[in-house]
């Protein structure tokens, strides 16, 4: 580890209604090799949700946002991709997907501490 390191992210969209194209952010999934970080962090403003679909399960899409937190953990909670390193689990989170939960383009970036800059980039881009 240098004094700062490349990271990489992604954020979370939530697309209430794929055909729509609406969207808000709802979250950041951040990795950085050289600290052999991955971790998301998450918040689903249910008020947008709800005025993008009234119909739409926030319990469902809660659900799916705390999967990608448990994803980046590792361990057992991370389901099949338990067993992977975590840049293999950043690849996998951040795949395109049409579903309710989707991640943006990856952007990139340096830093000292990663934890500190996914609250960083999390306050700045979802809060």
């Amino acid at each position: 580890m240098t004094g700062r390191d490349v990271y990489e992210y992604a954020l979370l969209r939530v697309v209430p209604r794929v055909e729509r194209g609406e969207l808000f952010n709802a979250g950041v999934v951040l990795y950085c090799r050289a600290h052999r970080f991955t971790a998301a962090r998450t918040r689903l403003d249910e008020a947008k949700l709800a005025a993008l679909d009234p119909a739409a399960d926030a319990g469902e899409v809660r659900a799916a946002l705390r999967a990608v937190e448990l994803t980046c953990g590792g361990g057992a909670e991370a389901g099949p991709a338990a067993g992977d390193d975590p840049g293999r689990r950043f690849r996998w989170l951040i795949a395109p997907r049409s579903t309710v939960v989707q991640p943006g383009p990856v952007h990139t970036g340096l830093t000292a501490d990663p934890r500190a800059e996914l609250d960083r980039l999390f306050g700045l881009l979802v809060a």
